[in-house]
């Protein structure tokens, strides 16, 4: 995925993901990019089928995950949860099942999706998304490393076991979900607040902007461009923005290589002073 701002998780090996509802399931990289792309007809051009891979992976792996539900396999789950242990004993407060079972995932995905095109991996990684939560969801923080690897495991081998199964029923619902969320995606292009993208996929978050962008900084301790609670307007190459931003914005325009480039930045001041307006032009 790629936009401007960076997401993170401590702990994490190569992929972290943000499991979350209100972000639509879809799964996040450990060094994504997210912004808000403010309502514009650049921000409209964003959406195409590809923008809307992750997104309709993600919906359609819940979909499919009733019929895809074959149990993993012993050896499979036997071997992840030994190399997870080992990492889980170093730091057991700092462990997270989600993020392991997410980076166990990916790479399993990466071998069972080699030569096998994008759209492989995009449903795997969505199939990951699904099958991580579920695993590691009845696991409290304070749950033993075992346990905890045992369900991470559990959900990452699912997916191993079941690639075939979720990629058949996901190619069955691909192209009407691509019309849905593309529609969807222009919409939001539409709207006072515009879309949020991460790393160049569009995060289908329904109506709930503010809940998905602050469940991302909590999970990935991320900030996202483009968040604020006031109105932001680009024209000719100058942004007014009204109310209260907490934290940067920016207009956005697409470069050769699919993503923004940052044309201004609004600037928030947290203070106790109130919220003020402030315009930005860009460099000549």
């Amino acid at each position: 995925m790629s936009i401007a701002a960076a997401l993170g998780i401590a702990g994490a090996a190569d992929t972290a993901r943000a499991d979350l509802s209100d972000c639509g399931e879809i799964y996040i990289e450990a060094d994504a990019m997210c912004t808000i792309v403010p309502p514009s007809a650049q921000c409209e051009t964003m959406c195409t089928p590809v923008s809307v891979r992750a997104a309709c992976s993600a919906r359609l792996a819940v979909e499919c995950d009733a019929d895809c539900n074959e149990l993993p396999s012993i050896d499979c789950s036997g071997r992840c949860v030994v190399d997870c242990e080992a990492d889980c004993n170093v730091n057991p407060p700092k462990f997270d099942c989600e993020a392991s079972c997410g980076a166990d995932c990916s790479g399993r995905c990466a071998a069972s999706c080699s030569g096998k095109g994008g759209d492989c991996m995009a449903s795997c990684m969505g199939s990951c998304s699904v099958s991580c939560r579920g695993s590691c969801e009845a696991e409290p923080p304070s749950a033993s490393c075992k346990a905890k690897c045992e369900a991470g495991c559990e959900g990452s081998c699912k997916v191993e076991t079941n690639i075939d199964c979720q990629l058949d029923c996901q190619a069955d619902g691909y192209a009407e979900c691509e019309v849905d969320v593309t529609g969807g995606c222009k919409t939001r292009c539409e709207s006072q607040r515009g879309a949020l993208f991460c790393d160049g996929q569009y995060v289908d978050h329904g109506d709930n902007l503010q809940m998905c962008v602050d469940s991302l900084k909590a999970i990935l301790n991320a900030r996202v461009d483009g968040e604020a609670s006031g109105d932001a307007d680009c024209e000719g190459g100058t942004c007014e923005a009204s109310g209260e931003a907490s934290v940067s914005s920016d207009c956005s325009t697409t470069r050769a290589g699919g993503g923004p480039v940052n044309l201004w930045i609004l600037f928030a001041l947290i203070s106790a002073m109130l919220a003020y307006l402030l315009r930005v032009r860009t460099p000549s």
